[in-house]
């Protein structure tokens, strides 16, 4: 029973580290494709066998945004020993205005407006009207791997929290949460596409019904009525190139050919193939590359060994 239940916790362990570290990986290896056509990784890589390229701007494997957030949002937990929301919300203030290379509009005006952590995102929503962004799945993974062991309800509920430090509008909250919930229920070790239906009994009733239509398994990408910057086809989008590949790497392969936001729509299905495929299914020629930058924090650098590290530790 002990050998049982150590093999267990070790699977559930490669698989958290899967989340993060896959996350981080499709960050980058998105990157220097964002914006691009549709198509246009598979030109690159006819062979299908894809490498950290680098490329507008980017070093090859370096991670953006989407992964320095998700950093100072699992430092954060770590170092509160739970969600501390101003903590976080200053974290992110501070990374800010170390002027990264790469920010989302929506974020840096909510981090930059000098409105209080619990306003600022609200105002932004109240005066725009627009929040309805993917940056808050984008820094996901670590947050998802940290509240896995507390429940549905738990990890639900504080994804919408993390969320709507940055993001005014629930359709943001709601896709969070869900992709929150599918990284909980991989990590166990089941399929997460299994668990879309589950997950949307608990979507806010009002939202329900546009998350239904894009998380459905008939539906693709092309049929999205939004840039995949958007949190509904970004999900959408990653949950597709999950159901029709069978691994880590063909996953980011199709999320990356889809063009558009590639960096964010690569990080969240790095997130939930990483989750199901766990750590030891990722190339090492991706891993070993991968490097993430914390502008506001010195020169500190991360590789693929303090991100499994910490996954772990979130885990833990």
């Amino acid at each position: 029973m002990h050998r049982a239940d150590t093999a267990d916790r070790g699977d559930r362990d490669n698989r958290a580290a899967g989340a993060v570290v896959g996350s981080a990986v499709g960050d980058a290896l998105g990157a220097p494709f964002e914006f691009g056509y549709a198509g246009f990784y598979s030109v690159k890589f006819p062979d299908g066998v894809g490498e950290m390229c680098g490329g507008a701007g980017w070093e090859p494997g370096e991670a953006t945004d989407d992964t320095q957030m998700a950093v100072l949002v699992g430092e954060s937990l770590l170092a509160c020993g739970g969600l501390d929301a101003p903590d976080m919300f200053e974290r992110f203030r501070r990374w800010a205005a170390g002027d990264p290379k790469d920010i989302g509009l929506q974020t840096e005006s909510v981090l930059t407006s000098g409105d209080a952590w619990d306003l600022a995102a609200a105002i932004h929503y109240q005066r725009t009207g627009r929040a309805a962004g993917n940056g808050s799945l984008m820094r996901a993974a670590t947050s998802a791997v940290y509240f896995a062991s507390a429940g549905q309800d738990a990890t639900m509920s504080a994804a919408r929290k993390i969320a709507a430090l940055t993001h005014g509008d629930r359709a943001a909250w709601e896709g969070t949460a869900v992709l929150h919930e599918l990284i909980r229920v991989a990590i166990e070790g089941r399929d997460p596409l299994r668990a879309v239906p589950g997950a949307l009994t608990r979507v806010h009733e009002h939202h329900r019904g546009r998350w239904a239509t894009v998380l459905s398994a008939d539906w693709r990408p092309d049929l999205a009525t939004e840039f995949n910057g958007a949190v509904w086809p970004c999900l959408g989008s990653a949950l597709w190139a999950l159901r029709t590949t069978d691994s880590y790497e063909s996953a980011l392969a199709a999320a990356i050919d889809l063009g558009g936001d590639t960096d964010t729509v690569a990080a969240v299905t790095g997130a939930l193939a990483g989750a199901l495929y766990g750590l030891d299914a990722i190339p090492r020629r991706w891993t070993r590359a991968l490097h993430v930058p914390l502008p506001g924090y010195g020169d500190r650098v991360m590789d693929a060994a303090e991100l499994t590290a910490m996954a772990r530790a979130l885990a833990g």
